[in-house]
């Protein structure tokens, strides 16, 4: 498949960039809200360069390049969200795919479409990877942008979740494939 360097932010990407993401922290219980989406937005793609950088780093294999990547979006320890470019079509058709800080890997949408409908439900990628949730506190400015932008009908996390584990078993043991 050949890919090509497009790295024009798709508009349903620009329209989250202006929503705050709920995060609260329970001093007392030392745990995270039930409504928190740990997810930073970003206003563009990360160049080229950034990209390689990372999947690099990330993998330790110095002959990779970032070319199967569009990141996105990181959460607060610098875990990844990026749109991977494994199939022909557009970058919306894309799965979305999380890469934690620690480690953690794993395809959370099939498409852009669904990953605001993930979002819209209360979950982001961090949550949907590292601590395998499949439902969180709706949110309703994420909606508004699902149901403009997705171009599909809404899907609960569990529902997006479960498709992408479905169209995409084995991520991790491909992605470990790609470690040195």
């Amino acid at each position: 498949m050949e890919i090509t360097d497009d790295r024009a932010f798709p508009a349903a990407l620009a329209a989250l960039s202006g929503i705050e993401f709920p995060w609260d922290y329970d001093e007392k219980t030392e745990t995270p809200a039930p409504s928190n989406i740990d997810y930073e937005p970003y206003d563009e793609f990360e160049s080229a360069e950034e990209t390689t950088d990372w999947v690099r780093a990330w993998t330790g294999n110095k002959e990779l390049d970032g070319n199967a990547f569009r990141v996105f979006g990181q959460d607060g320890t610098g875990g990844l969200a990026t749109l991977w470019l494994v199939r022909p079509g557009p970058l919306a058709e894309q799965p979305v795919a999380f890469f934690g800080s620690e480690g953690e890997v794993g395809v959370v949408a099939c498409s852009l479409g669904e990953f605001l409908w993930l979002l819209a439900g209360g979950v982001g990628p961090l949550e949907a990877v590292q601590f395998g949730s499949d439902s969180g506190v709706p949110h309703e400015e994420l909606r508004a942008v699902a149901e403009k932008y997705s171009g599909i009908e809404p899907r609960t996390p569990a529902e997006v979740l479960a498709a992408a584990r479905a169209e995409f078993p084995d991520f991790e043991e491909t992605v470990q494939s790609w470690c040195r």
